[in-house]
């Protein structure tokens, strides 16, 4: 469903991406762990060309964009329509502040998708009840709590009807009573088969939902496997290291699942 050859970017002398490669098959659930500033970010930016890589290859589906030297980019219009298929969720919610629930997630349809009005309208209703707020369809953003602003932006993002979910850091935003509500619509997703790529300090909830994990440091990939190897058993130092501060967090998680 994805597949990234040798990208790179950087901004002046500081390289964010070193030739990442990586591919994620439909259905799979990959999430990208690793320090701060680490290029975790960039790289999924880069995949709904929010962020235009200066070398290498994106295919998501059959869409394929190419960046290396002599290759002509993108035009915004078919950047625009790439980006239907790649629903991008953030760290901060980017709700419309002047429109309701329902008008927020009715918005793309209409304006991007043209659907009329009213098929916009029914989706967006089964979308706002798929993530537990129907009863807040007439509330305006600043009537949610952040954990519903979230699962709003979530739904919104559905209404696109993309092929692939970005997730980038979506509930470091948020109180920590309010993240789990976030997580439980994200793993309704994993669960239906949304191919999803997930950028995430959640590691308990990456080692529980993602098929794989990808460690990156230092805009390199420096190791990745299947969530529970990887986490458990990490075989780089720097892997290592970086999982050593979840280590106790972890395990107290790990023994309240089986309470």
């Amino acid at each position: 469903m994805i597949k990234v050859h040798s990208l790179r970017k950087q901004y002046g002398n500081n390289i964010v991406l070193r030739d990442i490669s990586l591919s994620v098959a439909r259905g799979e659930v990959l999430a990208l762990i690793g320090p701060s500033g680490s290029g975790k970010s960039t790289l999924l930016r880069c995949l709904n060309l929010l962020v235009q890589p200066d070398g290498g290859q994106v295919r998501v589906g059959e869409t394929r964009f190419d960046f290396n030297a002599g290759q002509r980019l993108p035009r915004d219009a078919e950047q625009a329509r790439f980006r239907t298929t790649t629903g991008m969720v953030f760290q901060h919610f980017n709700l419309f502040p002047h429109m309701n629930v329902l008008q927020n997630v009715m918005e793309g349809p209409v304006t991007v998708l043209r659907q009329s009005r009213s098929q916009a309208a029914e989706t967006a209703r089964a979308l706002v009840e798929k993530v537990g707020l129907s009863h807040k369809l007439d509330a305006f953003p600043n009537r949610l709590s952040g954990g519903e602003k979230q699962r709003v932006a979530i739904a919104r993002a559905l209404a696109m009807k993309p092929s692939v979910m970005l997730f980038d850091e979506v509930t470091s935003a948020l109180d920590p009573e309010l993240v789990g509500e976030v997580l439980n619509v994200m793993r309704d997703l994993a669960h239906e088969g949304m191919t999803m790529v997930i950028v995430t300090h959640e590691i308990g909830f990456a080692r529980e939902m993602a098929d794989r994990v990808l460690f990156m440091k230092g805009g390199v990939v420096v190791e990745e496997g299947p969530a529970h190897a990887l986490i458990d058993h990490p075989q780089e130092a720097a892997t290592q290291a970086f999982l050593s501060h979840f280590h106790l967090r972890h395990h107290a998680m790990s023994e309240d699942s089986h309470v």
